[in-house]
């Protein structure tokens, strides 16, 4: 009988210690299984595919490359895709169908957040930039994303 007992301990004893490495290599997983499934879920894009159909990427994260024009507040504020202008700044960038001079795509409102835009104040017009965004309204049928993550590709070369 006790010999039964210790067994069934021991069975016990080495399940626990089982489901505790178990548990420790699930918490190591699952971040890099979250981070997989996020980066599985952003969609490639150009500027003007998502211009040309907002609806179909309505809540996506989408990926794209543009050129920075300017910070705007174009958008800011606007109640059916309220961004508030005392948290967010707007950005615009260039159309990349047009190539002798600059026109911002306005149809576009890109916006983040103000703590994130702070360190890109250093950002030119003309500095090429890939842009992680969320799709989250297509108020007036026109995208209005919200900036995730923004890296400068290109620095625009300074005229003298």
């Amino acid at each position: 009988m006790k010999k039964n007992i210790l067994l069934i301990f021991g069975f016990v004893a080495i399940l626990s210690v089982w489901c505790l490495e178990l548990d420790k290599t699930s918490a190591i997983a699952a971040p890099i299984k979250a981070q997989q499934a996020q980066s599985a879920k952003v969609i490639s894009a150009t500027p003007l595919n998502i211009v040309a159909s907002p609806s179909k990427y309505l809540n996506k994260t989408v990926k794209m490359q543009a050129t920075f024009d300017k910070f705007s507040t174009l958008g800011l504020d606007y109640s059916k895709a309220l961004r508030k202008s005392s948290e967010y700044i707007g950005i615009l960038i260039q159309r990349d169908d047009v190539s002798d001079h600059n026109i911002p795509l306005s149809e576009m409102k890109l916006f983040m957040k103000k703590t994130l835009a702070e360190k890109f104040i250093d950002l030119d017009t003309g500095d090429k930039i890939e842009i992680t965004a969320k799709v989250f309204s297509n108020a007036l049928n026109d995208p209005w994303l919200e900036i995730e993550k923004l890296t400068i590709i290109q620095k625009a070369k300074k005229s003298n």
